[in-house]
């Protein structure tokens, strides 16, 4: 009898602790372990530069500002030596394509955004920043799949998903920590992203600093390096057509 009740409540205490361990858990503790709720709640905007290095041509540059007050967002997007911008704010979105050669003042030609476009930076806008930030409202699923080891280290896969594509997340389970994201798209197209190191902002909260990144489509291995600045002040330039 002794022995069926040690059985009866290890099951309940290994299920309790199973039930207990779900999807916003995960996330909020990534959220801790990365500077904490009152700071990510207090972000407003943010500065990203990115450098995406293959040893090949179609190596590129990318500079992304953005502004939740404003809903907006801008992306630039350098290729040898061409800088390709593109813009929301609002309900308004532009493509600006660079014109002439690119030893000479950059003079631009401005094109509207497709609807299509528009949403699709508009979604960008905060999960650039965090996949999950304002998920529910954003009309995505957030599932606890599993719990794996990844490289080593044990690991808690969470899927995102919703409006045609799928975010699979995997959060190291000693750190809480984000160790692999893997991003696809309506196309089919898998991005994959490992995490490598990990660096504190001025404002205190900590991101994803270097990685590597993968498609399925090209299969290349490219080295990504990522900087941020939190509640910088950006000039109504970028913003704007």
């Amino acid at each position: 009898m002794k022995n069926i009740i040690i059985s009866i409540l290890t099951f309940l205490a290994i299920s309790t602790t199973s039930f207990a361990q779900t999807a916003d858990v995960v996330f909020d503790k990534y959220i801790e372990a990365t500077g904490g709720k009152a700071l990510w709640d207090g972000v407003s905007t943010y500065s990203m530069k990115q450098t995406y290095r293959g040893n090949s041509a179609a190596d590129y540059d990318m500079d992304i500002k953005g502004s939740f007050d404003d809903a907006a967002l801008y992306k630039a997007k350098t290729i040898m030596k061409r800088t390709f911008i593109y813009g929301i704010r609002g309900t308004e979105g532009w493509l600006k394509v660079p014109l002439g050669s690119s030893d000479k003042a950059t003079q631009y030609e401005t094109k509207g955004l497709s609807e299509k476009e528009q949403q699709n930076m508009r979604r960008e806008l905060k999960e650039i920043v965090l996949p999950f930030l304002d998920y529910q409202d954003k009309g995505y699923i957030a599932t606890l799949v599993d719990t794996e080891t990844l490289n080593d280290t044990k690991v808690s896969q969470v899927e995102l998903s919703g409006n045609g594509i799928k975010y699979n997340l995997y959060f190291d389970e000693a750190t809480g920590l984000l160790v692999r994201k893997k991003f696809t798209l309506p196309t089919k197209e898998v991005i994959t992203e490992d995490y490598s190191k990990y660096s504190d902002s001025a404002y205190g909260i900590k991101y994803p600093s270097e990685s590597t990144y993968q498609s399925s489509v090209d299969k290349r291995v490219i080295k990504l390096t990522t900087s941020f600045v939190f509640n910088d002040k950006i000039g109504a330039e970028f913003f704007s057509r």
